[in-house]
């Protein structure tokens, strides 16, 4: 039985790493953060493609400590871009798993699967393509991307773009895509493997500090999210802990 923690108005599930690996077959995989967390109270599109998630991983330090205030603590922060990493290491072996790269900017998805590839040993990512920036409102664009992702044959699907993008385009086409077992949305994944952005320092990750790298390293662009938006969280999640918090798109 899979323990699950609530936090506002979604469940996170409470398992380690190394368990998830050997679960991890079918299913739609959405990794929140604070981030997450906050716009899931005002984003009903949002919210209704999270409903859809099979796996909810927690991708965040700080929720993961969070939780320690209530019963069920989450076990493991997992952050999405090590948890993707150690999946194509887990099946480097396993010739029946194809991944499909969706995201980043021009040509970073094609440099990302060459550089996967070339790590793994074998052509693990069997396909790659860089959406234009409005692709989820593009249903021509949409429907030609599943046309792609269908010839690749590609039981695995990993879209990198912002959220609520990646998740929303996940939920309303999961569906078209024959092949696909197990779909991740794991944003600047892309430009991590395509080594476009560098990850922190592990040390720093274990701090649950790695959103202040990522500030630092794009602070016009983050600035607002990490220092305006997300600090909504110190309101929110108090309420539920008081059992006076109210899910807004439930009556």
């Amino acid at each position: 039985m899979m323990v699950k923690t609530r936090f506002l108005n979604i469940d996170i599930l409470s398992i380690r790493k190394q368990d998830l690996l050997k679960q991890l077959e079918i299913g739609v995989v959405y990794t929140p953060n604070v981030d997450h967390l906050v716009r899931l109270q005002k984003d009903s599109e949002f919210y209704e493609a999270y409903q859809q998630a099979d796996w909810v991983i927690c991708d965040s330090v700080i929720l993961q400590r969070l939780s320690k205030l209530q019963r069920n603590p989450i076990a493991e922060s997992i952050p999405g871009s090590t948890l993707f990493r150690d999946f194509c290491d887990y099946h480097r072996e396993d010739e029946d798993c194809g991944i499909f790269i969706l995201g980043g900017k021009e040509g970073v998805a094609k440099l990302a699967q060459k550089n996967i590839n070339y790590r793994i040993g074998r052509n693990i990512v069997v396909g790659a393509h860089s959406p234009s920036f409005q692709f989820v409102k593009d249903g021509q664009e949409s429907l030609e991307l599943v046309r792609m992702i269908n010839e690749s044959g590609a039981t695995v699907l990993m879209v990198c773009a912002t959220s609520p993008k990646q998740e929303v385009w996940i939920s309303k086409y999961r569906n078209q895509m024959r092949t696909v077992k197990l779909f991740f949305a794991l944003g600047a994944t892309v430009d991590f493997e395509a080594g476009k952005i560098k990850r922190s320092p592990i040390w720093v990750q274990k701090l649950g500090m790695e959103w202040f790298w990522r500030f630092c390293m794009e602070p016009r662009r983050l600035f607002c999210r990490y220092f305006v938006d997300d600090m909504k969280i110190f309101l929110y999640y108090p309420k539920q802990l008081l059992g006076l918090y109210h899910n807004p798109f439930k009556g």
